[in-house]
């Protein structure tokens, strides 16, 4: 494995050496004391000496740093393979037209962004004439992360190659016509071009790892030979602030990603002024890329600086590189020549006598221009290093100038970020410094044209060739027409219909053993992808560690301490379960990318990814949105769901709101199952709409995110009946009446609907039997297994009323005669249950575990919530009270007899 840490000799040819006899000296000295003492000798005299420099003053980078030059110098580029004019030709109408979209769209208020692709352009460009492979190419292609606000650069290049039309551009971030184009890459807006959404910053990167990761899993599984894919990831500066966009770095070098490259978009910018104003970005990047064990590469000078290392016979042009920090770079870059004659070349004598043999325009080509991100022989250089670097991700940071070529108004402003159009002027003085045919009489009415060469033009032909002989264009989504996954065994799911009869089962344990099964079954079990953050053992999986495996592309090097074990912990390269150590991001990221395996590898997955309810949507809920956004399937499970069920672990792991949550995500189908046999009905169904045949018109990229406790509990026998698993999974049916129940309410007795969700039906099928022998009311109890999908229906009955269709809600049709009020209870704050309110036609009320949890025992907790069995009885009498049905004592009296 090739160090990355190591400097390259690359590296050391653009350093000015006053006297190579004497480095040779030392060189030998080295090599003298490691042959004859030892490596570890010469590492600890090394040691040694390099903390005596620092001690004494002595300026030197960091060990993990390499000073501010490119390491690949210029007479090591490769030569390109391809017309470099006429790459440059295409690069100049794609920077027109990216330009020209967001400026006619301003007209229309709704924004956008030219700088970042103006500074990105060559860093896009290059990779598509050369490097990204399309979808054709053998395996699956390549991955491409595509940074957010470079969006108007890719419609572009999509426009120039005849993927887009004049109309599309004219509708950049208004959709609702018909040929709209969203204003970043989002799948689920525009599912033929775009594969990974990215602007939510951080994700991109921490998705771009995990991708990386799950592809060699697809591989050592058998499932599919991913080896001839790479993963592009582009990112910007001060997006790698976000903690997501370094969360997995030693994940990526650990497990030696050499399918992976980052392509950070170093132009010095954020949104409001320099991402390091006193400090050196590209420094600290490195810095940590390297102490994480990348590859780095850095790109950051153009071929106009040449010259002035050559002038460096002293090393003083490298030291004042290293000291000058990001936003004097800034201020270089918008003064003229006296004044950088001043202050960067004045610093230093060394440097004036330099400075006295350049020409003013040499020093504002290497100021204003020159840079490395912005010539394509650079990053043709990077990019075959990148791919050429075995054992570990490479990063390559590329130093560019945010709003390139769009004239002296935008590059390197700290407001271009804001900046959304460009005037006439200012496109005509771009039209000339890109060299394009466009007249003047072309801007009619003020208005910026698009430009086109013409859909046989060489600049065409040429493009299209390059994305042929790479596999076809890119960026590119593809679902290739894969046949429906087979519905597992019937067996399997009907096994919880009998119920659990007197052993107490928690409905965490019944989703486990139903799991169990599932992965055996012939057809579709290899296709299960378990992931877990380090929880399995709470969860009761540890079972599935011997039979199943946890993936890990080194195997098992060591003997496990548990081997004599029946459930022992074993790693193997071909594992199929991801656990993935506390990390709900990545777990998440690796979730990503397996519910999409089916449209980027056409291989269809079915993950689940199983954690504490409290850590995976409070907080990971951005990356709920991301995958619901890039139409993943699969199943989330909130295990020790709810406020009340996990005793004594308090506050923190008190679940009360996750519903409310992934309410929030139209992708999510949330529910709340209250026994086993739900949970296996749920799961069947979500099998079939997302893997089997789908009924007309019902979507298949969704997700399932399904609640279960840890407490044990009697698992009734499914009811006997019609409608029984539609009510499951619309998301209610009536469990039982209070005659059913066994219990004899008299004639006439006043009545009541117990709506009970998840392990709070428990607490109301008490509350039944309390208030018909204690009270003597009839209660009948309901299963809501999912409140989410009762208010989806009848909100999707309420638009159908407005357009003139006559539609009765699910919910109302259920409760259509039902006798008496309802009184809705669940582990959830109150909102939870109140999202149907308003389509009840029966009075309504509603029980929940409102405000902050608390660490005690369950009885406890529910009482201090007012969710028990008592408080229920509670307030059932007092809603039949306000109906004149029970004497208003009776509440009091009732409150009284239990403590309340």
């Amino acid at each position: 494995m090739t160090d990355p840490n190591a400097i390259q000799p690359s590296e050391l040819d653009q350093l000015p050496d006053r006297d190579p006899e004497e480095t040779a000296e030392w060189q030998a000295s080295l090599d003298a004391v490691a042959q004859a003492a030892g490596p570890h000798r010469a590492a600890y005299l090394m040691r040694r000496t390099l903390e005596r420099a620092e001690g004494a003053g002595i300026a030197l980078p960091k060990l993990l740093e390499t000073d501010y030059v490119n390491t690949i110098p210029t007479a090591a580029e490769p030569a390109v393979d391809g017309d470099e004019e006429m790459e440059a030709r295409i690069t100049a109408w794609n920077r027109w037209n990216a330009a020209a979209m967001v400026t006619r769209g301003s007209k229309y208020g709704v924004g956008g962004h030219i700088a970042t692709f103006a500074s990105a352009a060559w860093l896009y460009e290059t990779g598509f004439n050369h490097f990204f492979r399309g979808k054709e190419a053998d395996g699956s292609g390549d991955q491409l992360y595509i940074q957010g606000h470079a969006s108007p650069g890719i419609y572009a290049r999509a426009f120039l190659d005849g993927r887009l039309n004049e109309d599309h551009l004219d509708n950049f971030r208004r959709e609702t016509g018909g040929n709209g184009l969203p204003s970043y890459p989002h799948p689920r807006r525009l599912p033929w071009l775009w594969e990974f959404p990215t602007v939510s910053m951080g994700l991109g990167p921490l998705s771009a790892i995990y991708q990386a990761r799950f592809n060699r899993y697809l591989t050592a599984r058998g499932i599919k030979d991913t080896s001839a894919s790479h993963v592009w990831a582009f990112l910007g500066d001060g997006e790698m602030d976000e903690p997501e966009s370094t969360a997995a770095l030693a994940l990526a070098s650990r497990e030696g990603l050499d399918n992976l490259t980052f392509v950070i978009n170093c132009n010095l910018q954020r949104l409001d002024g320099p991402v390091r104003a006193n400090f050196k970005i590209v420094q600290e990047l490195e810095a940590q890329f390297r102490g994480a064990g990348w590859n780095v590469v850095k790109t950051l000078w153009g071929s106009a600086w040449d010259e002035l290392f050559q002038l460096d016979t002293t090393g003083a042009l490298v030291r004042r590189l290293r000291e000058v920090p990001d936003a004097q770079i800034q201020t270089y870059q918008t003064r003229d020549a006296a004044y950088i004659r001043e202050d960067f070349f004045g610093k230093d004598p060394a440097l004036a006598e330099m400075a006295k043999l350049l020409s003013d325009d040499k020093i504002l080509e290497c100021f204003h221009v020159s840079r490395g991100g912005h010539e394509p022989r650079k990053v043709y250089a990077a990019y075959q290093a990148a791919l050429a670097h075995k054992g570990a991700p490479t990063v390559i940071l590329a130093q560019t100038v945010k709003g390139h070529t769009l004239g002296e108004g935008f590059a390197s402003k700290n407001a271009n970020h804001q900046m959304k159009k460009l005037t006439v002027d200012e496109f005509k003085a771009m039209r000339d410094r890109l060299n394009l045919p466009i007249k003047d009489s072309d801007f009619v009415d003020g208005q910026v044209p698009y430009g086109h060469p013409g859909a046989d033009s060489p600049e065409v032909r040429y493009l299209q060739e390059r994305r042929a002989a790479l596999g076809g264009p890119a960026p590119a989504r593809r679902v290739h027409p894969v046949p429906a996954l087979p519905a597992p065994a019937e067996k399997a799911f009907a096994a919880f219909d009998k119920g659990s009869g007197s052993q107490n089962v928690a409905t965490t344990m019944a989703f486990v053993r139903l799991i169990k099964d599932l992965v055996r079954d012939k057809e579709t079990g290899k296709r299960w992808v378990p992931i877990v953050p380090d929880e399995a053992r709470t969860f009761g999986m540890e079972s599935l560690f011997p039979s199943l495996g946890i993936y890990s592309p080194k195997g098992q090097t060591y003997e496990p301490v548990d081997r004599d074990q029946l459930m022992y912990y074993k790693e193997a390269k071909n594992g199929q379960i991801l656990n993935e150590g506390i990390t709900e991001a990545g777990s998440m990221a690796d979730f990503i990318a397996a519910s999409t395996s089916y449209a980027t590898h056409g291989e269809p997955m079915i993950p689940f990814y199983i954690f504490y309810s409290m850590f995976g949507w409070q907080r990971t809920a951005d990356q709920m949105w991301q995958l619901g956004d890039q139409l993943g399937r699969g199943f989330l499970i909130g295990a020790t769901a709810g406020r009340t069920t996990l005793t004594g672990e308090g506050l923190q792991h008190a679940d009360g709101h996750t519903p409310v949550i992934a309410a929030t995500n139209p992708a999510s189908l949330t529910y709340d199952p209250a026994f086993a046999y739900e949970v296996a009905v749920i799961v069947r169904e979500g099998l079939r709409r997302m893997y089997g045949e789908a009924k007309e018109g019902e979507d298949q990229n969704v997700f399932y995110y399904l609640t279960v406790y840890n407490e044990p509990l009697p698992q009734p026998a499914k009811p006997q009946g019609l409608g029984i698993d539609e009510g499951i999974v619309k998301g209610l049916y009536r469990f039982n009446t209070a005659e059913s129940a066994g219990l004899t309410p008299a004639a006439g007795a006043p009545r009541i609907q117990l709506l009970g969700s998840g392990t709070a039906i428990h607490w109301a099928l008490k509350a039944q039997k309390m208030l018909t022998e204690e009270w003597g009311v009839a209660a009948d109890v309901w299963s809501a297994t999912s409140w989410t999908e009762l208010r989806r229906d009848a909100m999707e009955a309420d638009a159908a009323l407005l357009r003139g269709e006559e539609r009765v809600p699910y919910v109302r049709q259920a409760l259509q005669g039902a006798e008496g009020p309802v009184l809705a209870v669940s582990d959830y704050m109150r909102q939870v249950p109140d999202q149907i309110a308003q389509w009840v036609e029966q009075d309504w009320s509603s029980l929940g575990a409102d405000g902050f949890g608390l660490s005690d025992t369950r009885e406890a907790a529910r009482r201090h919530f007012g969710v028990d069995a008592e408080s229920i009885v509670v307030a059932a009498l007092a809603q039949l009270a306000k109906r004149g049905e029970v004497k208003a004592t009776a509440v009091k009296e009732a409150r009284e007899r239990y403590g309340l």
